[in-house]
C-alpha cells in the first residue's frame, strides 16, 4: 500500500473512530491536528501527501501524523514490493482484523453510499464476527432475506423488483 493510501484509509478510520460515519475531510483533520497536538500543517501540504505529490515525508511531519493517526512512524511510508496487507500480526484479535477488513473494503467500494455505510456499520458493531454469521444464516433460510428486506428497506426491496417485473413485461410482449 503507498503512503497515500495509508492516509486516506486513516483519514476513514479516524472518522469512523469520532463518530462521523464518514472519513475526516482534510480539513478536519488539519484543523485537528492544531486544535488537539498544538502543531500546524496546512491543507495543502496534507493534500499533496494524500494525492502522492509527496511520497516522502519530512521526520518531522511523519512523528506528528503518526501521533494524531495513533500509529507507529514506520506505518506512514509506502509498503515494500510484494508486501501483502493480509500478512496482520497474531497480536491482534480476529475482532480487530475483521474490522480493518471491513473498513478497507469501505474504502474501496466509497462510490456505492449504501454499500459503504452497510460495511462500516458492521465494523462499528461489537462484534462483527457474529453480525457475518447471522448474515451467512439469513441468507441459507429460504425468502428470509427477502422478506426481512421488504420489511426493513422496503425501497431497496421495490427497485430489486422493477427490473424483474420489465423483463417479464418484455417475455410477455415477445409473445
Amino acid at each position: 500500500m503507498k503512503l497515500c493510501d495509508k492516509i486516506r484509509y486513516l483519514r476513514e478510520v479516524e472518522g469512523s473512530l469520532r463518530g462521523l460515519g464518514r472519513a475526516m475531510t482534510q480539513g478536519e483533520v488539519v484543523k485537528a491536528i492544531a486544535a488537539e497536538m498544538d502543531a500546524s500543517m496546512s491543507q495543502s501540504y496534507f493534500s499533496q501527501i494524500e494525492s502522492g505529490a509527496r511520497p516522502h515525508l519530512t521526520n518531522t511531519t511523519r512523528l506528528l501524523l503518526a501521533k494524531f493517526f495513533k500509529v507507529h512512524p514506520g506505518y506512514l511510508v509506502d509498503d515494500p514490493e510484494g508486501y501483502s496487507a493480509e500478512l496482520l500480526s497474531d497480536v491482534r484479535g480476529q475482532e480487530d482484523k475483521l474490522d480493518l477488513w471491513l473498513v478497507a473494503g469501505a474504502e474501496r467500494f466509497r462510490r456505492d453510499p449504501e454499500l459503504r455505510r452497510a460495511l462500516l456499520a458492521v465494523a462499528r458493531h461489537e462484534d462483527s464476527r457474529r453480525c457475518l454469521l447471522l448474515l451467512e444464516s439469513v441468507l441459507e433460510t429460504p425468502q428470509l432475506a427477502e422478506r426481512l428486506l421488504d420489511a426493513l428497506r422496503p425501497e431497496i426491496a421495490e427497485a430489486a423488483r422493477k427490473p424483474i417485473a420489465a423483463k417479464l413485461v418484455k417475455k410477455g410482449a415477445k409473445r
